[in-house]
């Protein structure tokens, strides 16, 4: 992995790594729902989430909820790491398919994003979201909008 020695990310992959080297935003998605970034290459991002009771559904699992937006950070982040500083980019459609439940005990569960399909203007990625013993919980797919700076 390529480290940062500036102050200032010079491409949406620095911007990641910076966020992953200072363990996340000072608020935000990631510090509410308790995951962080671990890892980040072109294309590929890696999330490790501890959700806990604070998370579980009525049924007394983690709500699917939460595997949706660590997925979702994750491609997200993925997608960020391709494009220029100046560029941005929105979920057009996020797929997710549950496989198994999660509890306090699946922690920590790791989300992985990478992108499959880099566009100019559409990004397809997909992503796995795997419990503490590497069982997959959760697969997703989605596509996202590059938004140049400025739209």
């Amino acid at each position: 992995m390529t480290t940062v020695t500036e102050d200032r990310p010079r491409s949406g992959l620095d911007l990641v790594r910076m966020l992953i080297a200072a363990g996340g935003s000072q608020r935000g998605i990631g510090k509410t729902m308790r995951f962080r970034g671990t890892a980040a290459e072109r294309g590929a991002v890696t999330l490790e989430g501890h959700p806990d009771e604070d998370f579980y559904n009525p049924l007394g699992t983690v709500h699917g909820g939460y595997a949706a937006t660590m997925l979702d950070a994750a491609l997200a982040l993925a997608v960020q790491s391709t494009l220029p500083l100046d560029s941005g980019y929105s979920t057009i459609d996020l797929k997710v398919t549950y496989l198994r439940p999660m509890t306090a005990g699946s922690a920590p569960v790791i989300a992985e994003g990478r992108t499959l399909h880099e566009g100019r203007r559409v990004v397809a990625c997909e992503g796995r979201l795997t419990d503490r013993e590497g069982r997959l919980c959760a697969h997703a797919t989605a596509t996202y909008m590059v938004l140049p700076r400025g739209e």
